[in-house]
């Protein structure tokens, strides 16, 4: 199919080192770079929630003592 496409300045810049580092054309260099980015999307990340020591240790179950220690800090 062909097409035409305004590229965003960072996108063209990323189109031009592949075609730079790889020797492919313009149409081949956009195409690697929008795969890339689809399979990438595809890939479902597992969610990790991360935690933090904040120093403080509160009982969860009490939610008015919570907000009255965060309103403290």
């Amino acid at each position: 199919m062909r097409t035409t496409l305004t590229l965003d300045d960072d996108v063209a810049a990323a189109v031009q080192r592949l075609r730079q580092q790889e020797g492919v054309g313009m149409a081949e260099a956009v195409n690697r770079l929008i795969r890339t980015g689809l399979a990438t999307r595809t890939q479902r990340r597992k969610y990790q929630h991360r935690t933090a020591d904040v120093g403080i240790k509160v009982d969860v179950s009490n939610i008015g003592e919570i907000l009255e220690l965060l309103d403290e800090a």
